[in-house]
């Protein structure tokens, strides 16, 4: 199995940017396919961004294509999502989700490892 820790959430204005990281270890990271989710008070865990194994494909929702970008370093078992034009609706719990696999998902139930969430809170 795999463990993830994130880091890098906080407080930040609208219009500002963060950048979130996602430590992984156990077993080789190059093996999962990963994505990040985030969830906000009284609302499901929505989709936000998705990445294959190798980091060559990479899948956003509408609500964040364009001002959000997901990577990965395998040399360095991390996972990044950098975190531009942020908006007030962006405030949420946001997570990293690691799946065995090369395929990217957008639906969290195909996810097997959660990490436990950082905050990021935007101001308007």
């Amino acid at each position: 199995q795999v463990q993830l820790v994130e880091s890098g959430g906080g407080l930040v204005q609208a219009g500002g940017s963060l950048r979130l990281s996602c430590a992984a270890s156990g077993r080789t990271f190059s093996y999962y396919a990963m994505g990040w989710f985030r969830q906000a008070p009284g609302k499901e865990r929505e989709f936000v961004a998705a990445i294959n194994f190798s980091g060559s494909t990479t899948s956003y929702p509408g609500s964040v294509k364009g001002r959000f970008t997901i990577s990965r370093d395998n040399a360095k078992n991390t996972l990044y999502l950098q975190m531009n034009s942020l908006k007030p609706e962006d405030t949420a719990v946001y997570y990293c989700a690691a799946r065995m696999g090369a395929t990217m998902m957008s639906d969290p139930v195909y996810y097997n490892y959660w990490g436990q969430g950082t905050q990021v809170t935007v101001s308007s």
